[in-house]
C-alpha cells in the first residue's frame, strides 16, 4: 500500500524537480546543490568539531560536502533521477518507510558558518523536505573558519558563544554585537542557559516572525528575517510575537518597513552637511499640501533648571517663536526621564496637534522610533548622530570645527607646551573634537602635547591639570553663546591664572534656534520631502551653517583673537578643512597623506587619537554608571557595548 503511494509522490517530486531545474538553468542560476568542497577550496581551517546529534533547520540545508551524485538533486534537493533508476527506486523505499512509520536515522552534514552541507542521507533528507519538515536529527561536524576580524568571521564566533547557551541555529548574524542586542532584549545574560520550553518559544515566535516578513516582501530585501527582528525589538517587546494575529503583526511590520528598506541599502545614511535651499516656488506650494502653519513640539529630558543642555535647546525654542511668529505654535515637554515617561509625552504631544516633533538628546531615540511608528504622518528628529532609521531623522553640529579653533588658541597661548582637555563622553564625534582641538594646537605651537582626561569618569581633571602644572584647559562647552557662561565657571577653552582664578578664552557654542528655524522653514516651503526609495538623513551642520559657533573672550590677546577670526571665515567659507593634512595617529599610522579630506562619516566615527594626544578612549566598563546610558546609544565602540536588557521575555 504504501510503496504504491510513494512511487506516486516520486512521480510528483520529480516533476517539481524538473520544473525548478528549468526554472534555475533560464535564470542563469546554478541548478544543483552547492559544494561545500568547492567554497573551502584551498583553505585551511583551524579544526573541526563534533556537535551530538542535534535537530537542525531543513531550510539551512544548503548543499552538500563534496560532488558525487550532484546531479541526481536540484538546490532545494528534489529528485532528478527517471523513476526505473536505482536511485528512485531508493527514494521510493525511503518514502515508504517514512509513510509508515517515519524516518528515524539522522543524517550527517558538514556546517560551515551557519550552513549545513549534507555528507550521508541526502536522500532521507530529499524525502523529508520534500514532505515539509521543518527540521530534521543530524550529527554535525562544525567547520571553523580561521579566526579574523573580518565582522562575518567575528559575528560567527560570537554565534558559537551564543549557542553553548542557547542550542539554537536559527538565528545567524553577519556583524558583530547582534548576538548580544538579541539577548538584552529577550532579558537574557550571555552564557545564560535556556530552557527547553525558551527554545521552544522563541523557535515558534521567530518562524512566525519570517513568515510575516518573507510575506510582506522580505525576500526583495538584501537583509535577513533576523535582523528585521532586531529592529522590530527596538519598538516591540518579543513577546508581543505570541499576542498578535496575522494581520496585526503584518500591519507593525508594514508600519516598519521604509525603515527596513533603508537598512538592507549598501549606503543606507544621507548625511546633510548644510541646509538645503530647495523649497517648492510659489506655484508649488499652491498645488502640494505644504502647510502654512506648523505645530511643533519639543521633548526634553529634564528641564531647563536642571539641565544646561536642555536650556540650550530651549532657548532655540524661543529663537524659533521669534523668528516665525504666527507660522509655528510651539509647545514643550519636559522630564522624559524614562522610556515610559518619553512614550506618555510624545503621544501627548501628537495628541495635541504636533505636526513636527523634535526629541533633544539621543536616549530619546528608541522611543521617537516607537512614536514615528506609530503615528506615519507626524515629522520626527532627534538629537544623535548617525542614526540608521528612515522614519527618525536626526541632527548634530560638526562641533570639530569649533574645537580646531579653540586648539588654535590653546596652543598660542600655553607656555609650556602641555595643554590639557577633559572629554565629555567616549561617543561618535568626541574623538574627531579631541583629534581637531590637538591639530590646531599643534598648529599654534608644533611642540604642544595634549594631555586627556574624562568627565565621565571618576576623578577630578580639572585639578589633576592644575596640580601637573598645566595651565591651559579645554572644559565642556558653553551651551548657548551667552556670555554668562564663559564668565561663569568652567566652561570652554581657559588659562588658569597663578592666582588660582580661571580666565576664559574662547569656546564652542550651539546655537540650536538657527537649526530649528531651519527645518522648519525647510517645511513650510516644501524642501523637507526625501524623494525616491527611503533615506535615513543625518543633519550635520557646522560653522557654515551657522548652527555652531565660537565665543571668543574679550580678554583674549588681539593677535589670537585675530588668528581666530580668520579660522573662523575659513571653516564658514570651505577654505579650510581641520582634516585635510598629514596626520598621525597615536599607533604610527599615517591616517592621512594630506591630499584629501576625511569622508564625514570617516569623521563621525573616529575612533583614534593623534599622536600629540596623550592618553585613551575609555571602554563602556570605565565610564561612570550615569554616563553609561549615552555611551550605550551613541559610543564610539557601541558594536561592543551590551545592550539594556530588557524584562524577561521569554
Amino acid at each position: 500500500m504504501y510503496l504504491q503511494e510513494a512511487k506516486e509522490e516520486y512521480t510528483r517530486a520529480l516533476r517539481l524537480g524538473q520544473k525548478e531545474y528549468k526554472e534555475r538553468s533560464m535564470a542563469g542560476k546554478d541548478p544543483y546543490p552547492v559544494v561545500l568542497d568547492e567554497i573551502l577550496g584551498d583553505t585551511s581551517q583551524e579544526s573541526v568539531q563534533i556537535v551530538p546529534l542535534t535537530e537542525i533547520p531543513v531550510e539551512q540545508i544548503v548543499g552538500i560536502k563534496s560532488r558525487g551524485r550532484i546531479s541526481a538533486f536540484t538546490q532545494g534537493f528534489l529528485p532528478l533521477l527517471e523513476a526505473d533508476s536505482e536511485f528512485a527506486a531508493k527514494w521510493v523505499n525511503l518514502c515508504a518507510a517514512h509513510l509508515s512509520e517515519g524516518i528515524r536515522d539522522p543524517i550527517l552534514c558538514f556546517e560551515y558558518l551557519g550552513n549545513f552541507y549534507v555528507q550521508e542521507g541526502n536522500k532521507r533528507l530529499s524525502v523529508l523536505k520534500y514532505f515539509g519538515a521543518a527540521r530534521i536529527p543530524s550529527v554535525v561536524h562544525r567547520i571553523l573558519p580561521a579566526p579574523s576580524q573580518e565582522p562575518r568571521i567575528r559575528a560567527y564566533y560570537e554565534f558559537l558563544e551564543f549557542y553553548k547557551s542557547a542550542g539554537i541555529y536559527e538565528v545567524q548574524f553577519r556583524r558583530p554585537g547582534d548576538y548580544a542586542k538579541l539577548l538584552a532584549s529577550l532579558g537574557k545574560e550571555p552564557g545564560e542557559e535556556w530552557t527547553d520550553r525558551e527554545k521552544k518559544t522563541f523557535t515558534a515566535y521567530f518562524q512566525y516572525f519570517k513568515e510575516a516578513f518573507f510575506a510582506q516582501g522580505g525576500d526583495e530585501l538584501d537583509m535577513r528575517p533576523e535582523d528585521a527582528l532586531l529592529l522590530f525589538l527596538e519598538v516591540y517587546p518579543f513577546r508581543d510575537l505570541g499576542r498578535l494575529s496575522g494581520g496585526e503583526l503584518k500591519k507593525l511590520l508594514s508600519g516598519l518597513w521604509d525603515d527596513l528598506v533603508t537598512m538592507s541599502q549598501e549606503e543606507p545614511v544621507k548625511v546633510l552637511t548644510e541646509p538645503s535651499e530647495q523649497g517648492k516656488g510659489v506655484l508649488g506650494r499652491l498645488i502640494s499640501s505644504v502647510p502654512d502653519h506648523l505645530e511643533v513640539a519639543f521633548i526634553h529630558q529634564r528641564n531647563p533648571s536642571s539641565s544646561v543642555w536642555t536650556k540650550g535647546h530651549d532657548d532655540g525654542r524661543i529663537h524659533l517663536e521669534q523668528v516665525l511668529p504666527g507660522r509655528v505654535t510651539v509647545r514643550s515637554y519636559f522630564d522624559a526621564d524614562t522610556q515610559e515617561q518619553a512614550e506618555e509625552l510624545l503621544d501627548l504631544a501628537v495628541l495635541e496637534g504636533a505636526q513636527v516633533v523634535f526629541t533633544t538628546t539621543p536616549q530619546l531615540s528608541r522611543a521617537t522610533l516607537k512614536a514615528a511608528v506609530k503615528y506615519p504622518k507626524v515629522r520626527f528628529l532627534n538629537c544623535s548622530a548617525d542614526t540608521p532609521f528612515s522614519s527618525v531623522r536626526s541632527y548634530y553640529c560638526r562641533e570639530f570645527e569649533g574645537k580646531f579653533i579653540t586648539g588654535a588658541i590653546a596652543g598660542a597661548i600655553a607656555k609650556t607646551d602641555r595643554v590639557g582637555y577633559v572629554g565629555s563622553y567616549p561617543i561618535l564625534g568626541v574623538p574627531a573634537s579631541i583629534n581637531a582641538f590637538a591639530l590646531g594646537a599643534q598648529m599654534t605651537n608644533p611642540r604642544v602635547k595634549v594631555e586627556l582626561r574624562w568627565s565621565c569618569q571618576p576623578g577630578n581633571p580639572t585639578q589633576e591639570f592644575i596640580d601637573k602644572g598645566i595651565r591651559v584647559i579645554s572644559n565642556r562647552d558653553i551651551p548657548t553663546p551667552g556670555s554668562f557662561y564663559l564668565h561663569g565657571g568652567e566652561y570652554g577653552t581657559y588659562l588658569v591664572e597663578d592666582s588660582g582664578k580661571l580666565t576664559p578664552l574662547a569656546s564652542p557654542c550651539y546655537q540650536w534656534g538657527r537649526f530649528y528655524e531651519n527645518v522648519v522653514r525647510s517645511i513650510l516651503s516644501g524642501a523637507w520631502e526625501n524623494k525616491g526609495e527611503p533615506k535615513a538623513v543625518n543633519y550635520w551642520w557646522g560653522l557654515n551653517s551657522s548652527v555652531i559657533d565660537v565665543r571668543l573672550a574679550k580678554t583674549l590677546p588681539n593677535g589670537v583673537a585675530a588668528l581666530a577670526e580668520m579660522l573662523r571665515k575659513g571653516l564658514q567659507m570651505g577654505l579650510l578643512d581641520p582634516f585635510r593634512r598629514y596626520i598621525v595617529a597615536q599607533d604610527g599610522s599615517v591616517k592621512n597623506e594630506g591630499e584629501r579630506s576625511l569622508t564625514p562619516d570617516a569623521i563621525l566615527r573616529m575612533d583614534w587619537l593623534c599622536e600629540n594626544v596623550e592618553g585613551r578612549i575609555p571602554e563602556f566598563e570605565e565610564v561612570l554608571p550615569m554616563s553609561q546610558a549615552l555611551v550605550r546609544e551613541l559610543g564610539v565602540h557601541r558594536d561592543r557595548v551590551p545592550k539594556e536588557k530588557e524584562e524577561g521575555l521569554l
